[in-house]
């Protein structure tokens, strides 16, 4: 497309953002406007897509970082003959698909964005499939707003990229001074921005971003450049080309004051199509499935479940082709090692850089690969919010934590993940599994694999016992009866470390005449209710025990099962309450009152009251 019909298009991008938002009664035109020469050049000379195959394995990615600029987005795909004009005036409408922020309801949105800092951090991930799974031409496109590359993702984003050397990315970042309540850090400084991402080893380019012959040189630019991804760094005017809200703060968020008016001062509706360059034939690599052999243990034998998790990742990558494993460089303690050794290929080392690690295996999901994360449970904290906007995005994740509780022992509390099984649970259309030993841990990792939403396995530091057999069988939303009697008095309800302090306290109760029932409940998100009302309904007392704290954990989940207006338990809840210093295992659940002794005390202070 010639300059002339360029900037005719920028205009109609402008006009069709005003327009959405003051359908809405609500968005962000004004973002939208300083972007819309940046897309209206992408779109027309330089985007290989083709809208009527959105999964077309050729395709470029474009990905909106700065989401709030969505009427932008929207405008474009009406642009390209994706949505309707109809379609177009029905953002942020009930029902509809154009939500406030882009998120994968859109066949062509890979991801959620909206907050901020995301979009490049997935976009990498993209360039990374593309690069060492996909192996294919496609670029990835990612627009990027000045304020946040306050982000601290932002620079774990651009120190990956730049150290892979993704040449097949290109970020756009639209510096139109303002952000939400006045200037953004740097302002119109371009060349700050510039050494700092220069010095990540980027190629940059600087351009007035209403200047669409230099954004058409400067694309043109980032396609040919080798060895190093492109930012296009662009000076643009918020609100571009209606004075009332052009460079003015106090007008971010809100629909333009006059609809009717900033459409006319545009220069009035326009309804060209533009169609983008067809993306090249390529076919997407083949993925093969073979019979899966799953790691056997011994019962009786001590195994730790991290090392389990790592034998099954190894042997999950020899039957399915498709298969990646991310880890922030402690894989060798997590034992994503063991799958790294045998598959080099499709193991990605994101460093200490947990917001980086989960987008990359984001971006890598959406282009059809199954990734497996690991990390220090408490380390998964600092990626809650891209774990969050990945449930958002509808994305299917694994995500493994080790180390967990104080079980851990000496390294005190930084290292212990205490608040992991919250973090996880309060997520949508999560599942949450917690295994005690070894051959569940195989069953478990196998089974969850192909399961939909974000999936967590929480693993354990130490060598436990293998108290099931190879062949036991560990159904999602279920649970293992381990101890049980027609005359049990007490329910001991446990997962993981403590599920084996639950039978010794047992086998003490059984000593002292005192039968107890013991539930593994491993799966405690889906929760097994059916088996705690019976549990429940029988013994009339609950001993819940968790090496975490007591918020969100596996209490909470028992808690929720039995609350359906039943007459209640009595329940004891035993969790971590205080905060650990540095001490043995054994020494930190004791003083934690999480042990085998706790536990029997509890019981019997339920059973003492009743009398």
């Amino acid at each position: 497309m010639d300059h002339d019909s360029l900037s005719e298009l920028g205009q109609q991008l402008r006009v069709d953002s005003v327009r959405a938002a003051a359908a809405a009664g609500s968005g962000h035109p004004t973002s939208s406007m300083s972007a819309a020469d940046l897309m209206a050049v992408l779109l027309a000379n330089h985007l290989f897509y083709d809208f009527e195959q959105p999964d077309a394995p050729g395709n470029d990615h474009l990905v909106f970082s700065k989401g709030h600029a969505s009427p932008l987005l929207y405008s474009v795909y009406k642009a390209a003959g994706a949505i309707s004009d109809e379609e177009l005036l029905t953002f942020r409408k009930r029902g509809g698909r154009l939500e406030g922020h882009p998120t994968p309801r859109l066949p062509w949105v890979d991801t959620a964005t909206g907050s901020l800092g995301q979009g490049l951090p997935v976009g990498v991930g993209l360039a990374l499939t593309g690069k060492r799974l996909d192996r294919l031409p496609y670029h990835v496109w990612v627009l990027c707003g000045d304020s946040e590359m306050a982000e601290g993702s932002m620079w774990e984003a651009f120190e990956h990229a730049g150290h892979e050397r993704l040449d097949n990315l290109t970020a756009v970042i639209d510096v139109n001074r303002l952000g939400q309540r006045g200037p953004t850090r740097h302002e119109w400084d371009l060349d700050a921005y510039a050494r700092r991402i220069r010095a990540f080893g980027w190629h940059t380019v600087e351009v007035d971003g209403h200047d669409v012959a230099a954004v058409d040189e400067a694309y043109a630019e980032a396609r040919i450049t080798a060895l190093r991804p492109t930012a296009i760094i662009a000076r643009t005017l918020k609100g571009r080309g209606v004075a009332s809200v052009e460079d003015r703060e106090g007008a971010h968020g809100k629909p333009v004051p006059d609809a009717d008016e900033a459409v006319a001062e545009l220069g009035g509706v326009r309804d060209a199509l533009v169609r983008p360059q067809s993306p090249p034939e390529v076919r997407a690599p083949q993925r093969p499935h073979e019979d899966l052999e799953l790691p056997r243990y011994d019962q009786g034998s001590e195994v730790a479940t991290r090392t389990a998790h790592g034998a099954t990742l190894a042997a999950l990558g020899g039957a399915r082709s498709d298969v990646v494993v991310l880890d922030g460089e402690v894989s060798d303690s997590t034992r994503s090692a063991y799958f790294a050794k045998e598959y080099p290929d499709r193991f990605f080392e994101c460093y200490i850089a947990e917001q980086q690690m989960v987008a990359a295996a984001v971006g890598m999901q959406a282009r059809g690969w199954v990734p497996f994360v690991s990390t220090f449970a408490a380390f998964l904290t600092r990626a809650h919010d891209f774990l969050r906007m990945a449930a958002v995005s509808r994305a299917g994740l694994n995500v493994v934590g080790s180390h967990a509780g104080v079980a851990i022992g000496q390294d005190g509390p930084s290292q212990m993940g205490l608040e992991d099984l919250a973090l996880f649970r309060s997520l949508h259309g999560s599942t949450v599994l917690y295994p005690c030993d070894a051959n569940q841990t195989a069953r478990l990792l196998s089974t969850v694999t192909d399961q939909s939403g974000i999936r967590y396995l929480r693993t354990s530091r130490a060598d436990m016992p293998v108290i099931y057999g190879a062949q036991e069988q560990f159904p999602i939303g279920g649970s293992k009866v381990v101890r049980s009697s027609a005359d049990d008095q007490v329910t001991l309800v446990a997962a993981g470390v403590t599920l084996h302090e639950a039978i010794t306290a047992a086998d003490q109760l059984s000593d002292e005449g005192v039968a107890a029932r013991v539930i593994d409940l491993y799966s405690l998100k889906p929760v097994d209710t059916e088996t705690l009302r019976a549990a429940a309904s029988l013994t009339g007392r609950l001993v819940t025990v968790e090496d975490h704290h007591p918020e969100g954990g596996l209490g909470d989940a028992v808690l929720e099962a039995l609350a359906d207006g039943q007459p209640m338990p009595r329940v004891a809840r035993l969790a971590v309450r205080t905060m650990p210093g540095s001490a043995s295992p054994a020494e930190q659940l004791h003083e934690a009152e999480i042990d085998a002794d706790a536990i029997v005390a509890a019981a019997k202070r339920l059973l003492a009251t009743d009398r």
